[in-house]
């Protein structure tokens, strides 16, 4: 017998990445990383099944994350590279003076080179 457990599903020999296990009472199917070891109303599944996974009409599939799994970035993080990297690339200092218009000035604050400010002492 091959120490390598292999998936759940008929006629596939690869071997199991995720375990399935149904949550019957809560109309759920939860898909996770690999379980430790083989129980019976558990299936493991290779890599090919587990990302086609469906259930039944009116159900839910929970994915939980490998943590050795990289994280996949996100449209939302993506947009905030893109605005961080657009921000920084704007020049802020020359755009204030050259359109002529003054930079609300902070009162407490008495100098800035780029993002750190000096800071005067409340007590002055």
């Amino acid at each position: 017998m091959s120490p390598v457990r292999r998936c759940s599903r008929t006629a596939c020999g690869r071997p199991a990445v995720a375990t399935l296990t149904y949550v019957y009472a809560d109309s759920t199917a939860v898909l996770g990383p690999l379980a430790t070891y083989a129980e019976p109303h558990c299936y493991d599944l290779c890599a090919e099944h587990s990302e086609r996974l469906t259930a039944p009409r009116g159900w839910e599939v929970v994915r939980l994350l490998d943590g050795s799994a990289p994280a996949r970035p996100s449209g939302d993080d993506l947009e905030a590279l893109a605005n961080a990297v657009r921000e920084a690339a704007r020049p802020q200092e020359r755009a204030a003076e050259a359109g002529g218009g003054a930079r609300r000035a902070d009162p407490m604050a008495v100098a800035r080179r780029g993002h750190l400010r000096i800071l005067r002492s409340p007590d002055n």
